[in-house]
């Protein structure tokens, strides 16, 4: 589908479908939403929304579609990119603006059915930092959830001929992560949590792809931290490969996750635990959104 859709705004008259939502708008924020149609036209309920601020590379809001196909989120202003997916259907993208006291047009989206994606052209990507994120989702004292990600790395993927013997390598500067909170910042890199100056980095190495069917793969690999490596999948999901960018070279994206237990990479966070420092819950769910640049000897370089 055109990623212009999410612009549309709908308007069916006399079949009783509505072209705007009014919504209650805290202080400060805006509104937006979306109605998601199956291909067949009816709406379809469940799809998956996931909201992400473009300057900050966190996740908004996240959720999904109502019976009716509807979503609506009230956001802070600034400027926000809108993933929406469905099993068995391709992933509609887009990016919004929202200002302040101001609820945009309801935009009607159509997925389509997912086509086999024609598979990235053997060579090396690199990714592009800056539209590239790498975010993680742990429980703090058991109740609420602590957003971090890290903001500085580097990852190759060198596509074989047989995509199941293809690589990925991805080097995290550990000190480089950031959850909005200077002292808990602080004390992630100490010496209690990733330990940054004996363990300045945290290495992912793939060992194999698998595919299970459409876009869906698992990635396979080793996942080094804290001075403890240990074997990782990651569910992953290819959404493709466009030219564009700045100087419109060949381009690729995916989305993969994993779900990691803290207890598998170092034993300082059990003697915390043992002293009642409960700071972080037994699982982190880690995201790599990722768009990597075809390597050619003339591929430009991405901008800090």
């Amino acid at each position: 589908m055109a990623l212009g859709l999410l612009r549309r705004r709908r308007s069916r008259g006399a079949s009783g479908a509505v072209s705007s939502i009014s919504v209650p708008l805290p202080p400060g924020a805006g509104a937006f939403g979306v109605e998601v149609l199956d291909p067949m036209g009816q709406p379809m309920g469940g799809a998956e929304v996931t909201v992400t601020a473009l300057d900050s590379h966190r996740i908004a809001t996240r959720g999904a579609t109502d019976p009716h196909g509807y979503f609506i989120a009230t956001l802070p202003p600034g400027s926000y990119s809108v993933m929406i997916a469905a099993e068995g259907l391709s992933p509609a993208r887009e990016n919004l603006d929202i200002a302040a006291g101001v609820a945009l047009p309801t935009a009607q989206v159509t997925l389509q059915p997912a086509r086999q994606l024609e598979l990235p052209t053997a060579g090396t990507w690199l990714f592009d930092p800056p539209h590239t994120a790498i975010r993680f989702i742990a429980k703090h004292v058991g109740m609420a959830h602590v957003h971090g990600r890290f903001t500085r790395f580097q990852g190759s993927i060198r596509i074989a001929p047989n995509m199941a013997d293809s690589q990925v390598a991805v080097r995290i500067d550990a000190s480089s992560v950031t959850t909005g909170n200077n002292t808990r910042d602080n004390h992630l890199r100490s010496a209690d949590f990733l330990d940054v100056e004996r363990y300045p980095y945290i290495d992912f190495t793939s060992t194999r792809f698998a595919h299970l069917g459409g876009s869906k793969w698992t990635l396979h690999g080793t996942l080094t931290m804290h001075g403890t490596t240990r074997s990782v999948s990651l569910d992953t999901t290819y959404l493709g490969s466009i030219n564009g960018g700045y100087e419109q070279e060949l381009r690729c994206a995916a989305l993969a996750k994993a779900e990691l237990h803290r207890e598998d990479f170092t034993l300082n966070w059990r003697s915390m635990l043992a002293r009642g420092i409960a700071v972080v819950g037994p699982t982190v769910q880690l995201e790599l959104d990722v768009q990597a640049m075809y390597r050619t000897h003339d591929t430009p370089t991405p901008p800090k």
